[in-house]
């Protein structure tokens, strides 16, 4: 079973993977980066994706699984943002103890796979050891 860093390392293997990390959605903070950075800076990225994803796995009407709660998995699998020349996908890993980490994928549009990319990710996000 895979850590964050190996885990980061398989998502930056994707075909146009730019940069990818592991963010935690209540305190907005990285817990694992590779690769460039949106914007060039991870901390700021995962700040501002935190707010994105907090904003979206505590929204009762976007999913029908209702909001999310510690313990229990996350309401959404993933969330994709697509800006004219990349993709930015973040997937919801459900972890045994709080489910509020996601990982986030920047993804090249021109040389990247959407499709590809959300299977992979769901795959890794289900065998990442956190701890």
């Amino acid at each position: 079973m895979p850590g964050i860093d190996e885990s980061l390392l398989e998502a930056m293997r994707l075909p146009g993977a730019r940069g990818a990390s592991l963010v935690d959605w209540i305190s907005g903070l990285a817990l694992g980066a590779v690769g460039e950075a949106p914007g060039g800076d991870w901390e700021a990225t995962a700040a501002e994706t935190a707010e994105l994803g907090r904003h979206v796995a505590e929204s009762g009407s976007l999913a029908a699984g209702g909001i999310a709660e510690p313990g229990k998995e996350p309401p959404v699998e993933d969330l994709i943002a697509t800006t004219g020349d990349a993709y930015h996908l973040l997937r919801f890993v459900s972890t045994p103890f709080d489910s509020t980490v996601f990982l986030h994928l920047w993804l090249d549009r021109n040389d990247g796979n959407l499709a590809l990319a959300r299977i992979r990710l769901a795959e890794m996000a289900d065998r990442l050891v956190l701890g």
